[in-house]
């Protein structure tokens, strides 16, 4: 697979500073909010915003993880036992507006396990979806991003990585192409 950054380091802060801006628009003072990442990568984004609303505003918003292993709609059908995650919820979601975030929205498969497993721990007023990267025209479930980091249009055969300083050491996004041979 042939790599190409599509998002570099600069773009990638100045992308999570307009998300950022974004909520502040949204939700003000942010007293009835939450943010919560989806677990694995998602609590990235969750925390880079969590700073970055702290620098902003002053504000430290509530920020949680949320695994969401268990409420996958292809748990248990591969050979490899699956390993969760950890939830980190201290504090209650009920009728607070809570902002899902993950890093990539390709089926949406993943974001609906999430508001299964996120409905296990509460009722929400609202549910807001945040991505980093929106992956257009591969939905397997009718689900549509509140919050759009970047928008990446793609193949099936292709795959778009977002790299994050915390793990891969760069903040990035990649695209990943199959090269054919002739």
């Amino acid at each position: 697979m042939k790599p190409t950054v599509i998002v570099n380091s600069q773009q990638f802060q100045l992308t999570i500073t307009r998300l950022s801006h974004q909520l502040i628009e949204n939700h003000n003072d942010f007293s009835n909010s939450a943010i919560i990442g989806l677990q694995p990568r998602g609590i990235y984004l969750a925390n880079r915003l969590q700073e970055e609303l702290k620098k902003i505003t002053g504000i430290d918003v509530l920020t949680g993880a949320l695994d969401i292993t268990f409420y996958r709609d292809d748990f248990g059908r591969g050979d490899q036992p699956l390993i969760p995650s950890v939830t980190n919820l201290d504090f209650s979601i009920e009728n607070k507006k809570v902002i899902l975030v993950d890093d990539v929205l390709y089926t949406a498969r993943t974001v609906r396990a999430g508001l299964d497993a996120l409905m296990s721990f509460g009722r929400p007023s609202e549910v807001e979806l945040m991505t980093f990267i929106d992956r257009r025209f591969s939905r397997h479930i009718p689900i549509q991003p509140n919050y759009v980091g970047q928008s990446v249009d793609s193949i099936e055969t292709e795959k778009v990585a977002v790299n994050w300083k915390e793990t891969e050491g760069v903040d990035e996004v990649i695209l990943y192409t199959t090269i054919e041979n002739d």
